[in-house]
């Protein structure tokens, strides 16, 4: 890294990264892994155009810092969605990038040793093999994009993606979802604006011209031809939830009077349960009953869940961390996630 008076002069160092191409090349994807994607976006895709009445519930952990426990608990997910699939269309949260608002454990991709190292290499490398591990077992993995940079590194074993409530707004995140080859879901503003998310709909379902990185790693002019699955995920905002009767409608109008589909996930998390995790299963109980009781907009509904419920601080120390338990948003933990799902198969 070269610096002059006018360039780099705030930056401590810059270490290369194998290019997109090599690193699929080393971790690649089986014919069953690919099939096992390709059929959870073939199967969003029909849910989102109206084809498929199952119920979507994507459920996991709010963060992945541990690849074993995150493993056992994908095991438990496939086998109760398996039994579940002729209501219920199960796919699992596996989230490795996370927005902070101000600083913080930011994700494995960035820090995958949790000790401020920032081994993004390794971090982009566990995630991978992750995502590989998940696709082997036929389970379905949701994962929100944060820098525009890693799709190019692990989007091709991801069948659902969200753009979070902090970069719904930005053009940046907009552009990159017109060009994502599976459905993408855009939060509401941290405010509870669902303007912002219906705008960026609108925008993602657009081609676009933009620069980004190719296959090799260089510099690109990237054209899309725009995200026809794009849609809506209700959070919550500072205001207060929005997963309720009057919020839906009003949020499914806007969508329709902007010439979109209207239709809609809710996240039983952030604002909609104050993140206090007790509060996530009546929220997920209310928006099922909306749904049993003819609200068509309803796709389906996200819960942050782990083997345990609750959350732990990261610390110092990461071999004092507790198995199955969030370092990020408390979840819910297996055991009543097991209870809820089970409760909204045989409700629907």
């Amino acid at each position: 890294m070269e610096k002059t008076t006018t360039r780099n002069i705030r930056v401590e160092s810059m270490q290369p990264l194998d290019s997109p191409s090599e690193f699929v090349k080393k971790l690649p994807a089986s014919t069953s892994v690919e099939n096992t994607v390709l059929e959870g976006r073939y199967q969003l895709e029909q849910l989102i155009q109206g084809l498929d009445q199952r119920l979507l519930v994507i459920v996991g952990p709010c963060s992945i810092h541990d690849e074993s426990a995150a493993l056992e608990y994908a095991e438990k997910l496939h086998d109760l969605a398996k039994r579940l699939d002729d209501r219920l269309l199960i796919a699992m949260r596996v989230y490795f990038e996370k927005p902070r608002t101000t600083v913080g454990w930011k994700g494995l991709v960035y820090d995958p040793n949790l000790d401020d190292t920032f081994d993004i290499s390794d971090g982009l490398n566990r995630a991978r093999k992750l995502l590989l591990e998940i696709g082997s077992i036929g389970l379905y993995a949701c994962t929100e994009f944060l820098d525009p940079i890693v799709p190019q590194y692990i989007a091709d074993l991801v069948s659902w993606a969200a753009i979070g409530a902090r970069t719904t707004e930005s053009q940046t995140h907009r552009q990159m979802a017109s060009g994502l080859s599976m459905p993408v879901g855009f939060k509401n503003a941290t405010d509870g604006s669902t303007q912002v998310a219906v705008d960026a709909i609108v925008s993602s379902m657009s081609s676009h011209g933009f620069l980004g990185i190719g296959e090799n790693g260089q510099s690109c002019m990237v054209r899309t031809t725009g995200n026809p699955y794009s849609h809506m995920v209700l959070r919550g905002g500072r205001n207060g939830p929005n997963y309720d009767k009057k919020s839906i409608d009003d949020a499914l109008s806007q969508l329709d009077e902007s010439g979109v589909r209207s239709n809609l996930i809710v996240d039983c998390s952030h604002g909609n349960s104050n993140k206090d995790h007790t509060k996530q299963p009546p929220v997920f109980r209310d928006v099922v009953k909306q749904k049993i009781n003819g609200q068509k907009g309803i796709l389906g509904c996200m819960i942050e869940s782990n083997l345990l419920p609750g959350s732990q601080n990261l610390g110092s120390d990461p071999s004092n961390l507790k198995y199955g338990v969030s370092i990020t948003d408390a979840c819910v933990g297996w055991k009543e996630t097991e209870e809820l799902l089970m409760w909204a198969h045989n409700e629907l």
